[in-house]
């Protein structure tokens, strides 16, 4: 009996060395796992990640295995055969001058400082209009609407009142010339011509149906009244444009606009005349950005000899500014997003990370960089999208993500 009790203690001893060993074991593997980690991802999505193979959800192809690193958030290493494969070149900058030059397309429109607008003097209803389609053209003096008014026929009656007692004795003569100064400068504070004032005196009687002359020549850009309509006093009747000069109006990137200044000088041509060369000035620049579009409104002045042109043409306008000083680099160095603009940078042999930059204007396949720049680092040259796609590969994220912008 006592060598049976022998034999179990025995065994229950081997039986917990054996628990011991194998718990050990479980631990180590499990510290083992912990460090080489690793998580699947998908190549085509690779902001795909999952703790265990399967397939991509998006794609349905099958996830492959990338280890994890223990590089920085924003920073990747590559070997020399991938920076090798992806031509992967860097390169130190520096501030050089360079000449801009800026393409615009814009449209012909009326210069609205030589638009000249007629308008009733006195209220009243529009008999009728003498001319009653855009693009008339309108000599000065000519007749352009009548107007039925009664204010102005009781100043018209006034005056041959006025005009009837001159030949009277005494203060009624004397009063009647006072009258008659006072009711002509009424009438002509309504408009009219001293020929219709003096033509007053030979009537039988008073017309309340008064004439209105055109006060300028123009081509008519917008008719504003109809016949019948009744206008209060200062209501706009046509609009008369004079076409010696004409706005080319363009929208402007808030990046390049930077470089645009009043008076800046640029060369206007056009698709319909190609042989055709015209210098202009920039004359107004808009100060507030479209929150929609984030272009800017620029004008420039085009002189029209001969009348050429025509509103609502294409026109080029080519803007010139040399000597401008700062850092510039290729324009496929910056990866652009939706947000923001970054660039990569080599922080060691072999090891790149990305910095966020604000750009300016494009120069002939350059952008500039309007952020600073560490000057001991070199920037990604060519290749920055192998260094984007790969650090998108292994991270699974953008690098820009969880950066303030």
């Amino acid at each position: 009996m006592k060598k049976i009790q022998n034999y179990c203690m025995v065994l229950i001893v081997i039986l917990a060395l054996i628990g011991c060993n194998s718990k050990n074991k479980e631990n180590h593997s499990g510290h083992k796992m912990t460090a080489e980690a690793i998580f699947y991802s998908c190549s085509m999505d690779p902001e795909i990640k999952q703790d265990k193979p399967g397939k991509c959800p998006i794609c349905h192809m099958t996830l492959v295995p990338v280890k994890k690193s223990d590089e920085s958030l924003n920073e990747i290493k590559l070997s020399k055969q991938q920076i090798r494969l992806g031509n992967i070149t860097t390169q130190a900058i520096s501030e050089t001058r360079n000449s801009l030059e800026q393409n615009y397309t814009g449209v012909l429109t009326i210069n609205q400082d030589k638009v000249n607008t007629l308008s009733a003097r006195a209220m009243g209803r529009i008999e009728k209009l003498y001319f009653k389609t855009i693009g008339e053209y309108v000599n000065k003096n000519q007749p352009v609407y009548s107007l039925y008014s009664e204010d102005i026929a009781i100043a018209k009656q006034d005056y041959f009142t006025a005009y009837k007692q001159l030949a009277m004795p005494g203060d009624f003569g004397k009063n009647a010339q006072n009258m008659l100064k006072a009711a002509k400068q009424k009438l002509l504070f309504f408009g009219l011509t001293n020929a219709q004032i003096e033509s007053i005196k030979t009537k039988a009687e008073v017309s309340p149906y008064t004439i209105f002359y055109s006060t300028s020549s123009g081509y008519i850009s917008e008719i504003i009244a109809t016949e019948g309509s009744y206008m209060m006093e200062g209501s706009a009747v046509i609009k008369l444009a004079n076409l010696n000069t004409l706005w080319l109006e363009t929208q402007v990137n808030v990046n390049y606009a930077k470089n645009v200044h009043l008076g800046q000088n640029a060369k206007i041509t056009f698709p319909d005349f190609p042989d055709k060369t015209i210098n202009a000035t920039v004359s107004f620049i808009n100060p507030e950005i479209n929150p929609d579009t984030r272009l800017l409104l620029i004008r420039l002045e085009i002189p029209n000899q001969g009348l050429q042109l025509k509103p609502g043409m294409q026109a080029f306008a080519k803007l010139t500014q040399s000597n401008l000083k700062g850092l510039f680099i290729p324009i496929d160095a910056v990866i652009r997003e939706e947000k923001a603009s970054y660039i990569w940078v080599e922080k060691t042999p072999g090891v790149f990370e990305n910095v966020m930059v604000e750009t300016g204007a494009e120069i002939n396949g350059l952008i500039e960089i309007k952020s600073d720049l560490d000057s001991s680092k070199k920037v990604v040259v060519t290749g920055a999208y192998a260094v984007d796609s790969e650090y998108k590969f292994r991270k699974g994220s953008d690098p820009m993500a969880g950066m303030k912008m």
